[in-house]
């Protein structure tokens, strides 16, 4: 099951959590409307290549990512997005594409946009294309520890 080493980690530091369990859906719009939630508050996680190295890119849903204000919040000189082929072997026991946005499990930084601060709660992929969970932001940020940028 995709979510135990995510519950595991977020029991352990006993934050207050919500699954949500929803129809399989597998892009950010798809995945909001089914949860019931909104686009803003779920947080989108895109894996990048930085330098030639795995980072996690964390955005709120409706937003697209511009590698370029990525590139200067990092000092990389070089972002691309990386296939899923690329990165298929990093999140083991999650759903490709489905990894929750916490880059210190798996051993990547996470970078994420000033925007997530919009709302107070942030709901993410839990490992799969059908469970959510939502926390709150202040949470996510002490637990993961992203290095903000402005979008």
């Amino acid at each position: 099951m995709p979510v135990a080493k995510l519950k595991e980690f977020l029991d352990s530091h006993r934050v207050k959590y919500v699954t949500i369990i929803h129809s399989p859906a597998y892009t950010s719009q798809e995945i909001a409307h089914s949860a019931h939630i909104s686009g803003w508050e779920l947080a989108k996680t895109v894996v990048v290549k930085m330098d030639g190295k795995f980072a996690m890119v964390v955005v709120p849903a409706p937003e697209k990512i511009d590698l370029e204000l990525v590139m200067e919040a990092a000092g990389a000189s070089k972002v691309s997005l990386a296939t899923e082929e690329e990165f298929q072997g990093l999140f083991p026991e999650c759903e490709l594409g489905a990894m929750p946005p916490f880059g210190h499990l798996y051993g990547l930084p996470v970078f994420a946009a000033e925007d997530l601060a919009r709302d107070e709660m942030i709901a993410f992929n839990a490992g799969s294309h059908s469970e959510l969970i939502e926390m709150a932001l202040d949470d996510y940020v002490r637990l993961a520890q992203p290095r903000f940028f402005k979008p």
